[in-house]
């Protein structure tokens, strides 16, 4: 089975069409051509953008002169009020000043030491859906964000999801969701600094509860910090953090900057990968027979993160999954003077659109591109496309951060779901992908889910 990918729009529509399209589904909104073109331009009556498709210029814009193109402030008009001056979201000194002192958090090392955090949550994913496993078929999404979530509290600040304020905050992010907080005037229409944003009100008020909560949790651990009694977790690590530079730690008002962009990145692009990835999983039943055999032959309950190299084939059918659906589709960036792209001269302040969408489908560069087919990363042939045409946690300087949490945290808890459970698509609900803060699924993504029994045979198997 071809995985579903949304319909595109007709080649020639106007401003208002592709305004409302664009509004119901950022990847519908584009034309099919995009898959197989170098580069495209869309013009509108106050600003031009230019969407890159060839590896060369990806590279350069993402790896050889980045801060050439920083991040464009249209992305962040509608963010802005629940991340603040997020590393997200900034540029230039403020961003390189916010790395140095984020990055050493999730160093290898560091990485080594949220791993039982991490395997915990599993744990509690897995006892929470053996509870609706049965004919009725669950909605998986649901199901990985309540998992995604609580890794990132385990891990940033040592408590679990069914801790009454990290609840509140799960819940309260998912009705920002809701709210679609990207779509914003100030992202189309270049307004002065001084004019309103026109944030919707209930954006405006999920994103206030958001940042009143993680200021209670933020403030709890400074004082458990000034009496020595903080737990050594990622919030830990950040909070105490020096800039090698400056010699400065963050305020209370950056960690709570940089703590919603960690739940939101790490949270909502993590549910979306492993969702989609079980999907794939449960519609290829001969690649679930091969991962039931890789995972049967490890103890879930013991596993450590150097047990994760044994895992080859779970970590090449994540990988495939971000390729496929990856959790966020389009990045935006913005010339800082007039440049040359083939045979287009870019103005300034031109938007430049890298989209890991059509980039990891593009017909001119992947073999059989709308395909599952996770043996693709084992294969010498395919190399080149992997080292020059896979961004799911974009590239260069800028790359994600947490891109090796991320690849752990997907592999974990793929590996101890499929160790306790089998799943298989539901016919008549076949997934429609769509986009606004990240990749999700119009109406779900709906699974049948049946425990499984692990026997010594199937033990035996796997080792040989």
């Amino acid at each position: 089975m071809i995985p579903p990918k949304p319909a595109a729009r007709a080649e020639r529509v106007s401003l208002w069409r592709y305004l409302r399209l664009f509004r119901q589904d950022i990847l519908s909104a584009q034309p099919e051509r995009l898959y197989r073109a170098w580069m495209a331009e869309f013009r509108t009556p106050f600003f031009r953008s230019y969407l890159v498709n060839q590896p060369s210029l990806v590279k350069t814009v993402l790896q050889e002169r980045p801060m050439d193109f920083p991040k464009s402030d249209r992305v962040g008009e509608g963010l802005r009020p629940l991340l603040g001056q997020s590393v997200f979201l900034t540029n230039g000194a403020v961003w390189e000043r916010q790395r140095r002192i984020i990055d050493p958090a999730f160093e290898g090392g560091r990485l080594r030491e949220t791993f039982s955090a991490m395997r915990d949550a599993g744990a509690a994913a897995v006892a929470r859906l053996a509870a609706l496993a049965g004919p009725t078929p669950v909605e998986i999404e649901a199901v990985t964000s309540h998992a995604a979530a609580d890794v990132i509290f385990r891990t940033l600040f040592s408590i679990p999801i069914e801790h009454r304020i990290a609840a509140e905050v799960f819940e309260a992010f998912r009705a920002y969701q809701r709210t679609q907080p990207i779509l914003n005037l100030a992202a189309f229409l270049p307004l002065p600094r001084w004019m309103p944003r026109f944030h919707r009100r209930r954006t405006r008020a999920t994103a206030r509860e958001i940042r009143a909560l993680i200021s209670r949790l933020t403030a709890d651990r400074a004082a458990e910090i000034a009496a020595g009694q903080a737990p050594d977790d990622l919030a830990t690590k950040i909070m105490t953090t020096r800039d090698p530079d400056t010699g400065q730690t963050f305020s209370t008002e950056e960690m709570v900057d940089q703590v919603a962009i960690f739940f939101l990145a790490g949270h909502e692009t993590s549910a979306s990968a492993l969702a989609w990835a079980l999907w794939l999983i449960a519609a290829n039943q001969g690649v679930q027979d091969r991962l039931n055999a890789e995972v049967d032959n490890l103890d879930m309950t013991s596993i450590t993160f150097s047990d994760l190299s044994k895992l080859r084939f779970t970590r090449d059918v994540f990988r495939e999954a971000l390729r496929l659906y990856p959790p966020v589709p389009m990045m935006v960036r913005e010339t800082t003077r007039a440049e040359q792209f083939r045979d287009r001269t870019l103005p300034k302040a031109a938007q430049v659109v890298i989209s890991p969408w059509h980039l990891h489908r593009q017909s001119r560069i992947w073999p059989d591109p709308d395909a599952f087919d996770p043996d693709r990363w084992q294969r010498p042939d395919q190399a080149q496309p992997q080292r020059e045409a896979y961004i799911p946690f974009s590239a260069g300087r800028r790359v994600c951060t947490g891109a090796g949490f991320a690849m752990a945290e997907g592999v974990l808890l793929l590996a101890m779901l499929l160790k306790s459970f089998r799943f298989e698509i539901v016919p008549d609900r076949i997934p429609v992908p769509e986009a606004h803060l990240t990749v999700r699924a119009r109406d779900g993504i709906w699974l049948t889910v049946t425990p499984r029994q692990v026997s010594a045979r199937s033990r035996n198997q796997a080792s040989t």
